[in-house]
C-alpha cells in the first residue's frame, strides 16, 4: 500500500497487550440475526424511498425463511446428537430472538411503513374498508379466478389432513353446523395454490386519487363462507409452515448424483416442519392442532399481526406506480477508458489485466468476453465454473452455442447450490444435450470458485518441422456468481486477465476438478481446501510478528462472513501483539471487537445500503518495504465451510496499479463511510456509525457516474 495512503488505512497505531482472559466467540445465529436487524433498520430510514424501505421489510422475511430452513434445522438436528454441545437451552435461545426481531418487523410494517405509504396515496384495503364497489368488484375477481382453484377439505378419517408445502399459504378454518352427509366434523383445510397473485391492484376508477390494492388472503378471508354453504364458519387463520430444505444427498451412496438431486427435488417442499406462523388472532386451540400435526413445540409457533408471508409484498412494490418513491435508477457504466466498446477484449488483455467493479461498471464486459470467445474461429476450449446462474443465463445461453459450434467445452456445474439445484440441473442437462463436457466437481465438496477461462489459437512458434500451434489463454475470476441479474444488487469484483501464471494456474483447477488427480499446487491461485486456510493464518501470523518487531502490522479483510475459530484465534493474536486489523463483515462475526485485553486493536464494522455488499478482498502488511504487503481478491469467506468443505479460489492482485485502485475503491470508503457503517461491540451489539455523512457506495456511484 502506498504511502500516500497511510492516513486513510493507519498503520500499527496500539502497544502490544497481554491476554488477560480465554476470549468466548459471539453466537453465530443470533449474529445473523442481529444483520437482519439492521437490515431492517433501513426500513425506518426517512431517507431511504418509501417503496425500498417496504423492500427491506420483505428482504428480511426472505432472509429469516432461509434462517430457519437452514440454520434453526441444522441446530435442531445439532440438539439430537450426542456430544454435538448444542443444546434445548440454545434453540430456545434462538426461537426467542427471532420472535423478538419478528416482532419488531410487523411492528415498523403496521406502524410505520404502511401508514406512510397511506399518505402517499398507496393503500391496501382490507374487506372492512372497501366500499359496495369495490366489494363487488373483489367478489368477481374471487368467483372468476380463484374459487375455481380452491379446494376445501374438511378432515374427518377419510379426509386425512392435507400435505403442506414449504412455505405455502394456507387457511385453517373451524365450522360449526353439520356437512352434507349430517356429520359435525370442525376442521377444514384451504391450500391457496401458488399460481395466484398475493397482491391484485384494483382498477384505478374504483380508487380515485389512490393506488388501491388488495391481499389474496383478505380477498379469501371475505368470502371463506361461500366455500362452506350451509355451514357457519366460526374461527378461522392463515398458517405457514417452514420446513427443513436441505436436500438430503450424500455423494457417497449414490451412483448419479444429478438424478438423486432431481428425486429430492420433489421431496424438498415435505422436509421436517421447523416453524409455524399464524396470525396472531388465531384461537388457541386452532394453533395447537397445527402443531400437533406438524409436530412442533410451543416456541416454534409465530403469530403475526399481519399477513404471514411479507416477502410477497414484492408484488405491491412491482406493481405500483411510484418512481419517487424508488431508489433513482442506476446504470452500471461500461469501462469506456479501459475497455474501448469497439475493440477485441481479448485484444485489450494482451495489454494488460482489466478489473470491473460491479455494480458500479457493467458486467456486459464479461457477456461481451464470452461471446467474442464463442464467436471467434481460433478459439479452442471455454471453461467455466456454474454455481449461481438463474433460471434465464446469456452466459448458459453462449455455452451452449460454443458446444454446437465444435468448440471443446467444460462445464463445472455445482448441483447442491442451495436453493439453484433446479435451475442448475436443467443447464447440465442442456450442456450435456450439445456435447459439452459437463461434471460435478468433487464428491463432498461444493465448487463455489469462479472461474471462466477461453484456450486461443495463435499462430504458430518455431519453424519448420519443429513448428507448433501457439495457444495463449484469456481468464475471468470474480468474487461473484456469474448472475447478469445480480450483478446490478450486490457489489463484486471481476478480474480479467491473459496473465500467464494465472492462466496456467486456472486451467489446472480445472484439470483437478474433472480428473481429480494429484496436481502441482497452483503458483499463484490460493486454493481451498488445499491451502487457503493455512495461508490466510500465515499472512495473518506474518503481521503478528512484524508487529512484535515494531514494523508496520495492518490487517483489512471484507468479507461476508467471519465464523471459523482458528482464524478468529490468529486474528486477535495479531491485534494482541499490535497490529491495527479493520474487518468489514456483512453478515455474521464471531469476533468480539473491542474487548480490553483482549480485542482492544480491532475494528469490526457492517455496511447495509443500496446494494448488498459480496465482495472479499484481503490485504496485509507486514513491514515498510513493497514486497511486505498483499492483497487478495477471492471467492470465498472465512467461514469452516469455505476452508475446508468448498473448492474456493483467492489471487493476488501483482499490477500496483489495479491494486491501489482495489484499495480506493474497495476498502478505504466503507472504512470512512458516516452513513451505512455500523460498528460492532465486544457483546454483539451493533451501533449506527452516523447519519449524517457519505456512504460508501453513495462514494462510488457518484464516482463512477462522473
Amino acid at each position: 500500500m502506498t504511502d500516500d495512503n497511510s492516513a486513510a488505512l493507519p498503520e500499527a497505531g496500539a502497544m502490544a497487550v497481554t491476554p488477560a482472559a480465554p476470549l468466548p466467540l459471539l453466537n453465530r445465529e443470533r449474529s445473523i440475526l442481529q444483520f437482519n436487524r439492521r437490515v431492517l433498520a433501513q426500513a425506518r430510514r426517512e431517507d431511504v424511498p418509501l417503496l425500498e424501505r417496504l423492500r427491506y421489510v420483505t428482504i428480511v422475511s426472505s432472509n429469516l425463511d432461509e434462517f430457519f430452513e437452514v440454520r434453526v434445522a441444522d441446530i435442531i438436528e445439532a440438539t439430537r446428537q450426542p456430544g454435538s454441545g448444542v443444546t434445548r437451552a440454545d434453540l430456545a435461545s434462538v426461537a426467542q430472538a427471532a420472535h423478538e426481531l419478528i416482532d419488531e418487523q410487523y411492528a415498523l410494517f403496521n406502524d410505520v411503513v404502511m401508514p406512510a405509504l397511506q399518505r402517499e396515496g398507496l393503500v391496501i384495503l382490507n374487506h372492512a374498508d372497501r366500499n359496495e364497489a369495490q366489494r363487488e368488484w373483489v367478489q368477481r375477481f374471487f368467483e372468476a379466478q380463484v374459487r375455481p382453484l380452491l379446494v376445501p377439505v374438511s378432515l374427518d378419517p377419510s379426509h386425512p389432513f392435507p400435505q403442506v408445502a414449504n412455505k405455502s399459504l394456507n387457511f385453517i378454518a373451524r365450522l360449526g353446523g353439520r356437512d352434507a352427509f349430517g356429520r359435525e366434523n370442525q376442521i377444514a383445510i384451504v391450500k391457496v395454490p401458488r399460481v395466484l397473485p398475493r397482491v391484485i391492484r384494483l382498477p384505478a376508477e374504483l380508487t380515485p386519487g389512490q393506488q388501491g390494492f388488495v391481499l389474496l388472503t383478505s380477498v379469501i378471508r371475505a368470502h371463506l363462507g361461500e366455500l362452506f354453504p350451509g355451514r357457519t364458519v366460526e374461527w378461522f387463520s392463515q398458517f405457514r409452515v417452514t420446513r427443513d430444505s436441505d436436500l438430503d444427498v450424500e455423494n457417497d451412496d449414490v451412483k448419479n448424483l444429478r438424478q438423486a438431486l432431481r428425486t429430492g427435488l420433489t421431496t424438498r417442499h415435505f422436509g421436517q416442519a421447523i416453524r409455524l406462523e399464524v396470525v396472531s388472532t388465531c384461537p388457541p386451540d386452532l394453533a395447537g392442532l397445527l402443531l400437533q400435526q406438524f409436530g412442533l413445540p410451543d416456541i416454534a409457533l409465530y403469530k403475526v399481526n399481519g399477513p404471514v408471508n411479507l416477502v410477497r409484498l414484492n408484488q405491491l412494490i412491482d406493481q405500483a406506480e411510484a418512481d419517487h418513491l424508488r431508489f433513482p435508477p442506476w446504470e452500471p457504466q461500461w469501462p469506456m477508458g479501459r475497455l474501448p466498446r469497439n475493440r477485441s477484449i481479448l485484444q485489450r488483455l494482451r495489454e494488460g489485466d482489466v478489473l470491473l467493479h460491479h455494480p458500479f461498471e457493467s458486467f456486459d464486459p464479461v457477456v461481451q468476453f464470452l461471446r467474442e470467445a464463442v464467436l471467434d474461429p481460433e478459439v479452442l476450449a471455454i471453461k467455466q465454473t456454474i454455481y449461481r446462474t438463474g433460471a434465464q443465463s446469456v452466459l448458459m445461453d453462449l455455452l451452449i452455442e460454443a458446444a454446437r459450434r465444435g468448440k471443446e467445452v467444460l462445464a463445472v456445474v455445482e448441483l447442491k447450490a442451495r436453493f439453484d439445484e433446479e435451475a442448475n440441473i436443467n443447464w447440465a442437462e442442456r450442456l450435456e444435450a450439445v456435447g459439452a463436457q459437463v461434471v460435478y466437481g468433487i464428491v463432498g465438496l461444493k465448487t463455489h470458485a469462479k472461474l471462466l477461462l477461453v484456450t486461443r489459437r495463435e499462430g504458430m512458434q518455431g519453424k519448420g518441422l519443429a513448428a507448433q500451434v501457439r495457444l495463449r489463454r484469456y481468464a475471468h475470476l470474480s468474487t461473484g456468481n456469474y448472475n447478469p441479474r445480480t450483478a446490478r444488487l450486490y457489489t463484486d469484483i471481476g478480474y480479467l486477465t491473459a496473465d500467464p501464471g494465472l492462466t496456467a494456474d486456472a486451467d489446472a483447477v480445472f484439470q483437478q476438478l474433472a480428473s481429480q488427480a494429484r496436481l502441482h499446487s497452483p503458483k499463484h491461485l490460493v486454493t481451498a481446501p488445499f491451502v487457503m486456510h493455512r495461508r490466510m493464518v500465515r499472512h495473518i501470523a506474518q503481521v503478528a510478528e512484524a508487529a512484535r518487531a515494531g514494523q508496520p502490522a495492518r490487517i483489512v479483510a471484507k468479507l461476508n462472513a467471519l465464523t471459523d475459530p482458528a482464524l478468529i484465534q490468529a486474528l486477535v493474536d495479531a491485534g494482541q501483539a499490535g497490529a491495527r486489523i479493520d474487518l468489514v463483515v456483512r453478515g455474521a462475526c464471531m469476533l468480539p471487537p473491542g474487548r480490553p485485553g483482549l480485542t482492544d486493536n480491532i475494528r469490526v464494522r457492517s455496511i447495509v445500503g443500496r446494494f448488498l455488499e459480496h465482495t472479499r478482498i484481503l490485504y496485509f502488511r507486514w513491514g515498510a518495504s513493497e514486497d511486505d504487503e498483499v492483497l487478495y481478491l477471492s471467492s470465498a469467506d472465512w467461514m469452516s465451510r469455505n476452508m475446508f468443505r468448498r473448492i474456493e479460489i483467492a489471487w493476488p492482485v501483482r499490477d500496483r496499479a489495479l491494486r491501489q485502485r482495489v484499495i480506493d475503491e474497495g476498502l478505504v470508503p466503507y472504512l470512512h463511510d458516516r452513513r451505512d457503517a455500523w460498528e460492532l461491540d465486544g457483546d454483539g451489539r451493533y451501533r449506527r456509525v452516523a447519519t449524517d455523512g457519505v456512504s460508501a457506495q453513495q462514494a462510488l456511484m457518484a464516482r463512477f457516474s462522473a
